[in-house]
Order: C-alpha cells, then sequence, then structure tokens
C-alpha cells in the first residue's frame, strides 16, 4: 500500500503550492497526485492575471480597498474574515512568485506591470502578457521538482475514505496500466479544480475539469458551500465557449451589438466594459434576447471589438487571444471584432471550509482548496483577478495546515481503505464487460442542456423544478450506462465514466440550492425573485448527502467591516 504523509489530489496552482509548502518540511513525505501533467493543470489556461494590491501603478491602492472590491464584489455573500486575510497576505505572495522566477510582465519602472479588471477600484491586476496562469504554473512545478514532492502523473481519484469521522486515505487509479490502488494519509489536501463540466459544451473550462475532488468530499460526508453559485464569464468564443480573457476588457475593448452600440452604457454606465462578471454577462444575454445581437438560439452573440488598441498593443499583452479567435473563430482580431458570448467558467461553491488559514474542512486530516473549495473569498461572484491569487495564498496556506495535521495525527485503519479499493475493482471489471444499457454520451449531453437551458444566467423555479426532475431521470439512467470498452489499460471510457458520475452528483446540488435561493445575489439571476433578501438569505447554503438523499441547511455570512448595502457599478 502507498503510504504518504501528506498527499496532494491535483496539480494546478492551489495543488502544487500546497505541494510545496508541505515539502518544506524535510521529514514529511508528500505525494501529488494529477489527471494531467502538471504543467497542463487548468491554472495554465489563465489568461488574464493575479490580484494583490502591489500599489505599482496606482499608489493610493491598498489591501483594504482590494477588501471592500472583494466584498462588494460578492455581493456581500463573501466571508469577510477570508477575505482580509486573503487581501493582506497577497502583495507577499507577488513577491514570493517574483523571487521562484515567474516572469511577470514590467512596467518602465521595472516594477511588476498592473492592468484594470472588472469590479476592481484601482489597476492591481498583475499579468504575464495573457500567459499568467501558464508561467506561474511552470514555475511553481520546477520549485516542487527542487523540493522532492513524488508526482503520480495520469492518476485519477475515485474515492477519499472516512471511517468513523476520520479520513484514512484516498483510492486512486493508475490510468496508464488500469491499476486501483489504495494510499494512505495523515493528510490530504484536495484541489482538484472546478465543475464547470456539468454544463459540458458551453464551458470555458478544460475537458477534465469534472468536480472529482469536490464529488470525494461530498461521497464522504463533506458538504458543499453555496453550490448555485455559477459564473458565467461574459466572453466565451462563440461558437466553442473557450475563454477570451478579461484582459481583452481589462485593456480597452469595446463590446457591440448589432446596432454598432457599445451597450454597456445601458447597464454600468460609470464602469462600461469593466462592470463585474454577473453584470456584463445579464446585460450580453439581455441584448441577446431583446434581439440586439447577431445569430439566434443557441448561435447567436455579440461582438468584442479591439481593433482600436492597434496592432502593437495586441501583440504585446494579448497574443495569446488573438491566437485562440483564430483557431476557433476564423477571426483575427486585428482586422475584425470577435464574436463572443458567456460561457459557463467558475464554480464560487465547493467543498466547506471551515477555516481560511488552515482550509481544513469539517473532517479531520482534509483540507481543500482553490476552486473546488468554497473558503467563501468569492461570495456569490468572483472579481476577475482573484481566482489566481486564491489558488496560490489558498495552496499555501493549505499546505501549512496540511504539514501541521500530518505530525498531529497518526495513520488511521486499513479496513476500509482496502474494502473500498476491491468495490472499485469489481465496478471497472463489471462495467468493463458490460455489453449495452444506456449511452454515457447521451446521459453527458442531456445533463449539459437541462443546466444550461434551466440553470443558466437566467432562472426561475418551474425551469430548475424541470431541471431537477431531468438531473434525477439522468442519476437514475447512469447506473444502467455502459461504456464499450473493455481494455485495462489506458481506458478513457472508464474515466469519462467516473466523471460524468461525479458532475451528475454535483448538478444535483446545484440545482436543489438554486431552487430553495428565492432571490437573486451576484451569478444567481432568479425572474421571479428579481431582488436581493438580506433578510432571508444573507446565508450559506450547505448541502449534506446522506446516502442518495440532499439536504438543505443555512450558515450565517461571517461579516466584519463591510455592512450589506446596494450593489451598484
Amino acid at each position: 500500500m502507498l503510504t504518504y504523509d501528506v498527499i496532494v489530489v491535483g496539480a494546478g496552482g492551489a495543488g502544487m503550492m500546497a505541494a510545496l509548502s508541505a515539502s518544506e518540511d524535510k521529514s514529511l513525505k508528500v505525494a501529488c497526485i494529477s489527471k494531467v501533467f502538471p504543467t497542463r493543470s487548468h491554472t495554465g489556461a489563465a489568461q488574464g492575471g493575479i490580484n494583490a494590491a502591489m500599489g505599482y501603478r496606482d499608489s493610493t491602492d491598498s489591501p483594504e480597498k482590494h477588501f471592500m472590491d472583494t466584498v462588494k464584489g460578492s455581493d456581500f455573500l463573501a466571508d469577510q474574515d477570508a477575505v482580509e486575510f486573503f487581501t493582506s497576505k497577497m502583495p507577499e505572495i507577488i513577491s514570493e512568485l517574483d523571487y521562484y522566477g515567474v516572469p511577470f510582465s514590467r512596467d518602465g519602472n521595472g516594477n511588476i506591470a498592473q492592468r484594470p479588471f472588472g469590479g476592481a477600484s484601482s489597476p492591481r491586476t498583475c499579468y504575464s502578457a495573457d500567459k499568467t496562469g501558464h508561467v506561474i504554473l511552470h514555475s511553481i512545478y520546477e520549485q516542487c521538482l527542487k523540493n522532492d514532492v513524488e508526482f503520480f502523473d495520469e492518476w485519477i481519484l475515485l474515492s477519499l475514505v472516512v471511517e468513523d469521522g476520520n479520513m484514512t486515505g484516498i483510492v486512486v487509479m493508475d490510468i496508464k496500466t488500469g491499476d486501483i490502488l489504495p494510499m494512505k494519509a495523515k493528510s490530504v489536501v484536495i484541489a482538484s479544480g472546478g465543475f464547470g463540466r456539468t454544463y459540458w459544451n458551453r464551458t470555458t473550462n478544460a475537458i477534465n475539469m469534472t468536480g472529482d475532488g469536490t464529488a470525494a468530499c461530498f461521497n464522504a460526508g463533506i458538504p458543499l458551500k453555496d453550490p448555485e453559485f455559477v459564473q458565467f464569464h461574459p466572453t466565451g468564443l462563440a461558437s466553442t465557449g473557450i475563454l477570451l480573457s478579461e484582459a481583452c476588457r481589462g485593456e480597452g475593448g469595446y463590446l457591440l451589438n448589432k446596432d454598432g452600440e457599445r451597450f454597456m452604457a445601458r447597464y454600468a454606465p460609470e464602469k462600461m466594459e469593466l462592470g463585474p462578471r454577473d453584470l456584463v454577462s445579464r446585460s450580453i444575454e439581455t441584448e441577446i434576447k431583446e434581439g440586439r445581437g447577431f445569430g439566434e438560439g443557441m448561435n447567436a452573440y455579440v461582438l468584442m471589438d479591439l481593433r482600436h488598441l492597434g496592432k502593437k498593443k495586441i501583440m504585446e499583452r494579448l497574443p495569446q487571444v488573438r491566437e485562440l479567435a483564430m483557431e476557433f473563430e476564423g477571426v483575427d482580431m486585428l482586422e475584425e471584432p470577435v464574436p463572443i458570448r458567456p460561457s459557463c467558467h467558475y464554480m464560487m461553491g465547493g467543498i466547506h471550509v471551515v477555516d481560511p488559514q488552515t482550509l481544513s474542512t469539517p473532517i479531520d486530516g482534509v483540507h481543500a482548496a482553490g476552486e473546488c473549495a468554497c473558503v467563501s473569498l468569492h461570495g456569490s461572484n468572483r472579481l476577475g483577478g482573484n481566482s489566481v491569487a486564491d489558488v496560490v495564498l489558498f495552496g499555501k496556506y493549505a499546505g501549512i495546515g496540511a504539514k501541521e495535521t500530518a505530525h498531529r495525527r497518526s495513520f488511521g485503519s486499513e479496513v476500509k481503505l482496502e474494502l473500498e479499493t476491491e468495490a472499485w475493482k469489481e465496478k471497472f471489471k463489471t462495467i468493463r464487460n458490460k455489453k449495452d444499457g444506456k449511452n454515457i454520451v447521451e446521459i453527458r449531453n442531456k445533463m449539459a442542456q437541462t443546466m444550461w437551458d434551466n440553470v443558466g444566467i437566467f432562472r426561475d423555479e418551474v425551469e430548475m423544478k424541470q431541471a431537477l426532475k431531468d438531473i434525477n431521470q439522468l442519476i437514475n439512467e447512469y447506473k444502467d450506462t455502459f461504456i464499450g470498452d473493455p481494455a485495462v489499460r489506458y481506458n478513457m471510457a472508464f474515466v469519462n465514466y467516473v466523471e460524468i458520475g461525479n458532475c451528475l452528483t454535483l448538478a444535483k446540488a446545484i440545482v436543489m440550492a438554486a431552487i430553495n435561493r428565492k432571490e437573486s445575489r451576484g451569478s444567481h439571476t432568479r425572474k421571479d425573485y428579481p431582488t436581493r433578501d438580506d433578510v432571508n438569505f444573507l446565508a450559506h447554503t450547505l448541502v449534506h448527502k446522506k446516502q442518495d438523499q440532499y439536504e438543505l441547511e443555512y450558515i450565517p455570512v461571517k461579516i466584519t467591516k463591510y455592512k450589506p448595502e446596494e450593489r451598484k457599478y
């Protein structure tokens, strides 16, 4: 049996920062498992930048202003103790990344360059052209190798094992060989990324963002916090949903409707295109719905125009964005505007984290960080540039927390770990040899369609109840699915089967929490309850899973300095 003091699940920004922090203690054995090669993790897709109040471009900026912007952006649902901890620590994290060799873009004085981003009162987004996540990922990976972190690439988490309220380890599969194995640990950090693939086709998320760690925690008894808050990025490419970075608007791009009008003047006259993401997404969808977009139905779109920025600026600051538009839309932004439409982008909710400084969860030995977790830093709407910051900072502190936990705890019983491993081996054998049943691809596509149609940017009770009915039916159909691949090695059909199961588990939680929140707040916009209701819903949703039953409860938001007020831009 593989045995480690600390096991990190996920090798993106949060996972590798956690592994790096834990591995600074040379007495601990640290492992990091990942479905893909670490530098291919989804943090690498983060284009625009990372927020920190460095004050290089605006000397009046401060962690306090960053704190206030984040709370306002969250529509007052963020836990303010977590936000203050985050904003106060971010400047030193940027200095740390700089020390690790992250090649940040520089201003004329040689300081790290900063650009404006949506919902921010100062330009505080540090960046490296439009490849910020990519360069951070590579730099942290090098540091992990230097610290002898053991990487298990192309391994997938199957379940988190908890016996009598204590975490004892995880069950994993080596995709290359088809071996299913138990891994014993004193502490585990779940940093497996978001679960935007519940909306399958219309998402900026990579194909492997299926919430494996989040679902494993949920199945093991850790509640999900605020899963109803799904961020739709305003500028996904029209035909694929692939992200066109907020840096496009940060650098001065215009949003235009079919009448050539900069329509954001109607919705956010002061901030224009630099309004927060929930507001800009709703504005685009409203333009389309009211007939001022191009095309029809799922193919409708508006335009992002960057031509006025000029070739030099685009090539220097947005080279990757230009490549994406050319490859996936056949449009060169130097010469014509790019078709865009909102796309499911980010999950504000996730694994219930109870302490923002150790990233611990209700089950002893389990920590969680990054998009799979809910600290709650982002509340009901995340500001652009706060997610790369979130993964790096909270990843680091999850590693520190896991390190302390590993010294405090001893290895638990192996009984349930062995039983769970055998159960997964049996399931793998059964599903490989199954000759007929429900088609997994049809189940996946129906899930995506019902989530986009009924639990999208605009929501109401009738549509969401239909979604719940559909998802319940798909969960039942999933029990009788077949994958049509008998292979043991590299059985990607089985990996896909596990991932779709995780998506369905989480989709049901999203829908139930959304039905129950009878208000509009941040990214959660109800047509039937158009206003924010602080009397009844200034609270976090917790969804518990007990066998097949889902139960909801609410816990208070932690408010320290900023009392809720009307959110205007």
